[in-house]
């Protein structure tokens, strides 16, 4: 074999790896942004809603203002 049949070899080999990496490098990003898509549909609902987050935030308000009236009696009593 001369010189040039090893160099074009060479050459063949490193395009064959280096097209396989850049496939492997192509489905992952597109997984990757199927992935964030779905991250990004599925996180609004996947954690405490506005509704359920007012309705609480009210039941905290309720418990305070029973502090608060309770405090008010104690230093009345002072």
């Amino acid at each position: 074999m001369d010189q040039q049949t090893l160099i074009n070899a060479a050459f063949m080999i490193a395009t064959g790896v280096g097209g396989w990496f850049a496939r492997e490098m192509w489905g992952a990003v597109k997984e990757l942004r199927r992935d964030l898509h779905d991250i990004e549909t599925e996180l609004p609902k996947t954690y405490v809603m506005k509704i359920d987050l007012d309705k609480r935030m009210e039941h905290i308000e309720h418990m305070f203002q029973r502090i608060y009236d309770k405090l008010d009696g104690k230093a009345d009593k002072l």
